[in-house]
């Protein structure tokens, strides 16, 4: 009984901050968090310090790329491309953003790209809604396509005795989850109403929340050399998170000598695109001159910050209730598993929403699979089935996106769970499973 009513605090923090907007969902959270830990007696939790870090420095740099012009060169270069096809960048976004996440084997250098789709769509008069909520829905299906995530490491590992190769496992999971994106990109390429006539962009329109499109205004020689050098150096840090993630041995090793012995070790993906970031971050400001003052005002750090508080708020009350309600939640799911081994993907997706964590819920839950002898078809084609990040806004890539689109049309709904990713990101992973338990038969 008590899990329940945790469960409706959780989710009531959530809707109430949703409301509110802004930073509202970081701060109701709090709230909940301190209901759970001060009253309720239940473990603190951690908040996620290496996803804040990694998208401080993220957003450090890209701050830096707008104030020295590379945002608004990358802007206009897209804006003359899409005159063509206004539609273009809800296709191609996500395509896009699903080949970075695959490579780099980290769904976070998404928040690189969020306030350029964002802008891009913006300016090209395009619902920033549509390649917004489907570019997170496709990082999460490159994520679990990626033969180096710690997602595809952990299904490799734990089939080990089974005899699966990482080939066979990429043969299914890569076209299911390419079915899955083309599928959910088409649920989107023409949803709600043009940017044009939606009240809520007209309403900030005309209180001065957010300045109408300008138009692109032509640049001098100078001006144009100093953008266009931020955005090779910014574009530079984002191939070497790829080849960082691509070859792990390019990652630095290290020494450490604690009471006389010496620890080898290596530098993890996470410090690794930070580092990288803080680097680039650095030479924008000193090879470009940019401003960091200007940087620190500008609409890039102003949706950073709020993605910030929102993801502490909201990830640190879920993993306090996670951390004290695991023993209930994970042997509820695999009793029914148990019973009924068709549902395994329907475990697999459930547990994800709570865990916030393709991989832990690969840990969770295939061993309950391998001792149910469960056939390997299914458990290699349900994989894509840990995608379940989505269907609470609360995942850190989903506030991202509501964050940076200050057109309001990406949202999190009056009900909750009507929000912007809800539609692609059920269709997505729905067409992805069943393309996998396809593909799997044939394969094995």
């Amino acid at each position: 009984m008590l899990l329940w009513v945790e469960l409706a605090l959780l989710l009531a923090c959530v809707v109430v901050g949703s409301r509110i907007g802004g930073i509202g969902l970081g701060i109701t959270s709090g709230i909940g968090l301190f209901v759970f830990v001060f009253v309720l007696g239940l473990p603190p939790g951690s908040p996620p310090a290496t996803v804040l870090g990694m998208i401080l420095a993220v957003i450090a740099a890209l701050s830096l790329l707008e104030a020295a012009g590379g945002l608004d060169y990358v802007i206009r270069a897209a804006e003359r491309l899409l005159r063509r096809n206004p539609k273009g960048i809800t296709f191609l976004a996500p395509i896009v953003t699903y080949a970075l996440v695959m490579a780099s084997g980290t769904q976070h250098v998404i928040y690189a790209l969020l306030p350029v789709i964002a802008e891009v769509a913006r300016k090209a008069g395009v619902r920033p809604e549509r390649p917004l909520s489907m570019s997170v829905i496709a990082s999460q299906q490159g994520l679990v396509a990626s033969p180096i995530s710690a997602a595809t490491v952990a299904l490799i590992g734990g089939l080990a005795s089974t005899g699966v190769s990482l080939p066979k496992v990429l043969i299914v999971i890569i076209p299911a989850t390419l079915l899955g994106v083309l599928a959910g990109t088409l649920s989107v390429a023409w949803r709600g109403r043009e940017l044009a006539d939606d009240p809520e962009y007209q309403r900030r329109l005309a209180e001065g929340i957010v300045a109408a499109p300008a138009p692109a205004a032509e640049i001098g020689a100078a001006e144009k050399r100093r953008a266009l050098g931020a955005c090779v150096v910014f574009l530079l840090a984002v191939a070497a998170v790829v080849l960082l993630g691509l070859f792990p041995a390019l990652r630095p090793v290290y020494e450490t000598v604690r009471e006389g012995a010496t620890e080898t070790g290596q530098v993890d993906m996470g410090r690794a695109i930070m580092i990288v970031m803080l680097a680039a971050a650095g030479l924008l400001a000193i090879l470009f001159r940019a401003s960091p003052e200007k940087a620190i005002k500008g609409g890039v750090m102003k949706g950073g910050l709020t993605a910030i508080i929102c993801i502490l708020g909201v990830s640190w009350m879920g993993s306090s209730f996670f951390e004290a309600n695991q023993a209930a939640v994970v042997g509820g799911i695999s009793d029914v598993i148990r019973a009924h081994p068709w549902v395994f993907a329907l475990g697999l997706f459930a547990l994800s929403i709570l865990l916030f964590s393709q991989a832990a819920t690969v840990v969770t839950l295939l061993p309950v699979g391998l001792a149910l002898g469960l056939p390997v078809p299914l458990l290699v084609g349900t994989y894509p089935a840990v995608n379940g990040n989505f269907f609470l806004p609360t995942y850190g890539t989903v506030l991202a996106a509501v964050a940076f689109d200050t057109t309001g049309t990406t949202k999190i709904g009056k009900y909750l769970l009507n929000h912007s990713f809800m539609v692609p990101g059920l269709v997505a992973t729905a067409v992805s499973v069943i393309a996998g338990l396809v593909l799997a038969q044939w394969v094995f």
